[in-house]
């Protein structure tokens, strides 16, 4: 993928998250989101694992509506700010972690049938991450967007260590990493 394509698919994705007034959200029951993992960038080596994602409830109309809010006029740390506000409406987690909690969920149905959902965190900060700051600090967030069939079955990508930036009325999310985490053998299923 060149990093042109990349970039309109990281930009569609957010708009997604962050500018879709009217697109109709489908407010749904509970699910637990399984992928396998494939890290191909040097910045994370190479790599494959387990990530599951659950969503114990979508995000509201209401919330989605603070998010942009708080990143048109005032930028990347006021969306940071308001997005540790929202009540998680979930949890990332690969096996050998507890994982962390996601602040937002929406799905949207596609006009061939299945859905695009759009995951996003503000992503923690380690002790020595927050001491030192290094160029990943300004990154604070995880941004996860799959496409699912029909089937539930499906792929996505894992932008860890994104900046949301705002500005001239376009929004970009902009990784540290210059590959974001292929998501492949995405299984949606209802959580139990």
């Amino acid at each position: 993928m060149t990093l042109t394509s990349r970039m309109l698919l990281i930009v569609a994705a957010l708009i997604a998250l962050v500018c879709s007034f009217t697109a109709a959200q489908t407010l749904g029951q509970p699910e637990r989101f399984t992928a396998t993992a494939v890290a191909v960038g040097n910045e994370y080596g190479r790599w494959a694992g387990t990530v599951e994602h659950t969503v114990d409830r979508w995000s509201t109309p209401a919330e989605r509506e603070r998010l942009v809010m708080a990143l048109l006029p005032k930028g990347p740390d006021a969306l940071l700010k308001q997005m540790q506000k929202i009540r998680p409406v979930g949890r990332i987690r690969t096996p050998d972690s507890i994982g962390y909690d996601l602040r937002y969920a929406q799905q949207t149905p596609l006009p061939e049938g299945g859905r695009e959902v759009v995951i996003a965190t503000d992503r923690p900060i380690g002790f020595w991450e927050a001491v030192n700051r290094p160029r990943t600090f300004d990154y604070p967030f995880t941004v996860i967007q799959m496409n699912i069939g029909r089937d539930g079955m499906g792929s996505g990508t894992l932008s860890y260590a994104t900046k949301v930036i705002a500005h001239d009325n376009m929004i970009e999310l902009e990784d540290f990493a210059s590959k974001p985490i292929l998501l492949t053998s995405v299984r949606a299923e209802p959580k139990k």
